[in-house]
């Protein structure tokens, strides 16, 4: 592999001015595709299969009128008046009549003539039913009907919108991402000691994350996705695409710092020796987030296969496009101190090569020195960030967990306190008659509703909405308890196996859905496909890093490390937005489930970030063994070389991901914070800490792989044993087709 890389980062530098204009025609290509003919993101979650989606996909066939979109119009008294009275009542209908004229609304329920009034008439709601599906309602719909409110708010009513047609789209580009990149330049000016080198990675960065993330807006023309899976291959692409040029840049600008080190031959030997790791570490995540298809859920794969197509061009950008400017730059990244006549010709020993920082020595003799307490210690630390993860519950994003200041969760909190909890868990109980003899369609229906009626967990039962031929019926039907509540997901499970019976006995079908049973069966789907996705994920860890470093006890040990951050990540997560813990820090408007996706999407976005580690910082460790059989030595040299590079990577990535935390849409800011904290965890507690202790523990043994094994393992060559001597093509062929210089081509 080094050799091939070798290779190519060589070429990439030979024709830098052709490799640059591919990628600007490519991201041109993508810019104009995306544009101009990109699709439209969904935010609903749809599963195909599951008791709640069936019962969706039968009304859109059958009863569309009842799987059209919702916007449900909240009204509020203020203070002291109730809406009955005169004024009231003329301002809710004047408003109601505004929102009949919305275009696209097909149906609106007045409160005064349907009883949608709280027992204190201070609190009231109207339906309006739109004759498509929320996702086809355009914007220029929801734009009248904000305007349709005036009429309420200027009487001094407050007024506010909730239902499926009002759910807002995920966005990002705001003020707390920006500031996660220039967190990132700052992360990267320190590191590389160069304002020059540290806008690289960016510029990379930016090209691979637009083409990729272009590419699939315009995909979205073609294939339903939900606007999370944007987000998520902007905010994973962004950040490895930063690490994996650093990775690169950085060894360039370490073999610089030997005044006699060729600048052409720099670049070939990084893409040969940081480029393998970036290979490796790049593919271990397109792997990962490809298995989201293992789970059968169609709105997971296609945010993993979106993520790891963005992630795939930021290995190609790595591979080719960071090569090709690092040949324009040439000689301007070569440290200060080893230009030609920073230093005296009696002062420069030749071919001495520059030390890393001191620290990064300092730290591997510290866990080599203490291996056992510092094991102890951050095992018993990352199992106590673990614990909250027992009682871990899963749910699909409601409105109750929107911006305290949203529209969305204003309505979600008055219709609680006016309605009870149990209002924003509505279920609809759907009777497919099509099978039971017209005659006796309705005692069914009438035995069902009566039986879920006298259920103690039912709070009310709504009459029943039949198609014009009666073989379709909807009953709606409000728990007594919310929507995250335990009872309520029993309550589901019991009205399945039970209440409907009278219905299924008559030859007819009976569905229990609605978003909260949707939730639901999202949830037990997820839990059911995890055990096959964690095995794959283990498995390729195990297989790859067998590959790259030709030993069994590091693949198992980086393994066991994973799970760790693993455990300790989704802890946190649990902690802070199950439990409400520093909420206010975070903004999080209400303590919820975590949604059901987030543990399933943080398992494959850490393990392949965290193999992007662990083949870098353990590749140089197996370096220095490889040549010197000294395995404490080699544990320290690693994490000398390698640790200042693994630390900025993991505050880039921090950075970049903790700006998403402060993102609106409630997923988007679970999903940033357990990257976060899951890298952050990661890099520092297991990468930096627990492995070298565990490396050191085991010494040689570490590095040990059966003779039968041995035979069988193709060798990869990460380490670059296969590449020709430094300065070889420097002295004995032509530099390249057209000179590397400082910046002319």
């Amino acid at each position: 592999m080094a050799k091939r890389l070798y290779a190519l980062g060589r070429w990439a530098a030979r024709r830098r001015s052709r490799v640059l204009m591919m990628w600007v025609l490519l991201l041109a290509v993508a810019a104009g595709l995306g544009t101009a003919l990109g699709g439209k993101a969904t935010t609903e979650f749809s599963v195909p299969g599951v008791e709640s989606q069936q019962a969706q996909d039968l009304l859109k066939e059958k009863f569309p009128q009842a799987a059209g979109g919702t916007a449900r119009v909240v009204f509020a008294a203020p203070g002291g008046a109730n809406l009955s009275g005169e004024k009231e009542r003329g301002a809710i209908a004047a408003t109601l009549k505004e929102v009949a004229a919305v275009p696209g609304v097909i149906n609106v329920t007045d409160p005064a003539k349907t009883g949608a009034l709280s027992k204190d008439g201070t609190i009231g709601y109207a339906d309006a039913l739109f004759g498509e599906p929320a996702n086809n309602v355009p914007q220029s719909a929801k734009d009248r009907l904000d305007d349709a409110l005036d009429p309420a708010k200027k009487a001094g009513l407050e007024v506010e919108l909730g239902g499926t047609v009002s759910t807002p789209p995920a966005e990002v580009g705001g003020p707390a991402e920006v500031v996660g990149v220039v967190v990132a330049f700052v992360v990267l000016a320190l590191a590389l000691s160069s304002l020059v080198a540290a806008g690289l990675p960016l510029v990379t960065a930016l090209v691979g994350v637009g083409v990729g993330v272009l590419t699939v807006q315009f995909l979205s023309r073609f294939i339903e996705m939900t606007n999370t899976a944007t987000v998520l291959a902007l905010m994973i692409g962004l950040a490895v695409g930063i690490d994996y040029a650093l990775f690169i840049v950085s060894r360039h600008r370490e073999q610089l710092a030997d005044p006699e080190q060729d600048v052409p031959d720099s670049i070939a030997r990084a893409t040969a020796t940081a480029g393998s790791a970036v290979t490796f570490a790049g593919v271990t995540v397109v792997i990962a987030l490809a298995a989201l298809a293992t789970t059968g859920i169609p709105f997971l794969t296609v945010m993993g296969l979106a993520a790891a197509g963005t992630v795939l061009l930021a290995v190609l950008v790595a591979l080719t496009l960071v090569p090709a400017l690092l040949g324009f730059l040439g000689e301007r990244l070569r440290p200060k101190n080893a230009r030609p006549g920073a230093n005296s010709p009696q002062t420069r020993t030749p071919g001495r090569e520059h030390k890393p920082g001191s620290w990064g020595l300092a730290w591997g003799r510290l866990m080599t020195r203490f291996p056992i307490p510092v094991l102890v210690v951050s095992v018993l630390g990352l199992l106590a960030l673990a614990l909250p993860a027992a009682g871990l519950r899963l749910g699909l994003p409601s409105n109750e967990t929107q911006p305290a200041a949203s529209t969305q969760h204003k309505s979600y909190q008055l219709l609680s306190k006016g309605f009870g909890p149990g209002f924003n868990a509505t279920l609809a109980v759907v009777v497919d008659g099509t099978r039971i003899p017209a005659a006796q369609r309705r005692t069914a229906v009438k035995e069902v509703a009566d039986t879920v009626g006298k259920d103690p967990d039912i709070a009310t039962v709504a009459p029943a909405r039949v198609t014009e031929d009666g073989a379709i019926t909807v009953l709606g039907v409000v728990p007594k308890t919310g929507p995250d509540d335990q009872r309520t997901t029993d309550l589901v499970h019991r009205l399945r196996d039970h209440a409907v019976s009278p219905v299924t006995d008559a030859g007819g079908t009976a569905y229990v859905a609605g978003a909260t049973a949707a939730g639901i069966d999202v949830s037990a789907k997820l839990s059911s496909a995890l055990p096959l996705f964690v095995t794959i994920i283990v498995v390729l860890a195990l297989l790859l890093l067998m590959l790259a470093f030709r030993s069994v006890l590091v693949p198992l040990k980086a393994v066991l490390g994973f799970l760790l951050s693993i455990a300790a990540g989704i802890g946190t997560v649990v902690w802070v937005f199950q439990d409400g813990h520093l909420t206010g820090l975070f903004q999080v408007a209400a303590a919820a489930p975590i949604a059901c996706f987030v543990p399933v999407l943080l398992i494959g976005v850490l393990f392949g970030l965290a193999m992007d580690y662990e083949v870098f910082l353990v590749s140089r460790m197996r370096e220095h063994f490889h040549h010197h059989r000294d395995a404490r030595a080699a544990v320290e040299h690693g994490v000398e070389r390698s640790g200042r590079v693994v630390t900025a990577a993991a505050l880039i990535m921090a950075a970049v991901f903790g700006g998403f935390i402060f993102n609106h849409d409630p997923t988007v800011k679970t999903i940033g914070f357990a990257l976060t904290v899951g890298v952050l965890i990661d890099a520092f507690v297991v990468r930096l800490t627990i492995v070298p202790a565990v490396l050191t523990l085991l010494g040689r043994h570490a590095w040990a792989l059966p003779t039968w094994l041995d035979r069988a393992v193709p060798n990869v060559d990460i380490e670059g044993d296969s590449l020709p001597p430094r300065h070889a093509d420097h002295r004995t062929a032509p530099v390249a087709a057209e000179p590397v210089g400082a910046g002319k081509d």
